[in-house]
């Protein structure tokens, strides 16, 4: 079946590249929290993974932790472009890949991270399954990216200048994955014990152009290929920002923009892994259970 495409890959590409030459610290704080979240959660693991690839994680900082862990000893990493190499993060090898693609042969690693990148891939599916024939045995999938909800202040104030000031509205904001479609992805994809949570982080501006600013030094620019090819009027932002700042600012005036980050993780399957109950065998009733509390 022909998928979609949804990106434009080459502008995806040229927006990470383009803020890594403004210095990525600039706006990296949604990138570091995430890192650390995905550090935290791979902590609790009690056990090492020899071989692990860090997918398409902007920066090395990913890169670094996973050293730091002390929990794996080849790191290699993969990004769309030579040039975003450039920090010399801690990696024992280096691939360059289109975001759908994941160059390993089978059961080659026992770890993947992958920090806020898989959902700009066309055929997020099949970049699971491939992730998934890459591990061995009991390796390990640990993944965050933005989900339904993202930016959700910033779509509203953009669609609804747009649709007020012109005859229809072109999509400025990405689409999202819900959180409820992750586990059932995983689970297509082969993996075993999916667990899948989400968790909400609200940042404060001055102003929808600080937020806009931030995005751009982040790389987050509007990389769709349905996006309008004429340039936004002035006046379409300058409305935008009106609807943003009486919608959604606090009493101080400053406004409120979401980033609803889903984490992921699953297991490549292994018969020595643990394994859910079959309906039905459990070794107390619900009723029972609900009786010895009364």
């Amino acid at each position: 079946m022909k998928v979609e495409t949804l990106f434009d890959t080459g502008m995806i590409r040229q927006n990470r590249l383009r803020a890594l030459a403004r210095d990525p610290a600039r706006a990296d704080f949604l990138l570091r929290v995430v890192a650390g979240e995905l550090a935290e959660r791979l902590g609790v693991v009690e056990r090492r993974f020899p071989r692990a690839a860090a997918l398409h994680c902007h920066t090395g900082q990913v890169c670094r932790l996973l050293a730091e862990s002390g929990k794996t000893d080849e790191i290699t990493r993969i990004e769309t472009d030579p040039e975003l190499f450039v920090d010399h993060a801690t990696a024992t090898g280096r691939v360059v890949a289109a975001l759908d693609a994941f160059p390993f042969d089978r059961e080659r690693l026992q770890l993947v991270v992958s920090a806020l990148s898989m959902h700009l891939a066309d055929d997020l599916p099949g970049l699971l399954r491939q992730i998934a024939d890459s591990l061995s045995p009991d390796g390990l999938l640990l993944a965050a990216l933005p989900g339904a909800g993202t930016l959700g202040e910033l779509r509203d104030s953009l669609l609804s200048a747009e649709t007020e000031l012109s005859s229809g509205a072109s999509p400025r904001v990405i689409p999202f994955a819900d959180v409820r479609d992750c586990g059932g992805l995983l689970q297509r994809a082969g993996f075993a014990l999916p667990v899948v949570d989400s968790e909400t982080y609200t940042v404060r501006y001055d102003t929808m152009f600080h937020l806009m600013a931030d995005l751009r030094n982040m790389g987050m620019a509007n990389p769709l290929v349905g996006r309008s090819r004429r340039p936004a009027t002035r006046a379409l932002f300058a409305r935008a920002a009106e609807i943003y700042a009486e919608r959604y600012a606090d009493d101080d005036g400053r406004i409120r923009a979401s980033f609803n980050i889903v984490y992921l993780s699953g297991w490549k399957p292994d018969p020595g892994q643990q394994k859910p109950l079959r309906p039905g065998s459990a070794k107390m009733s619900l009723t029972d259970a609900l009786n010895d509390r009364s």
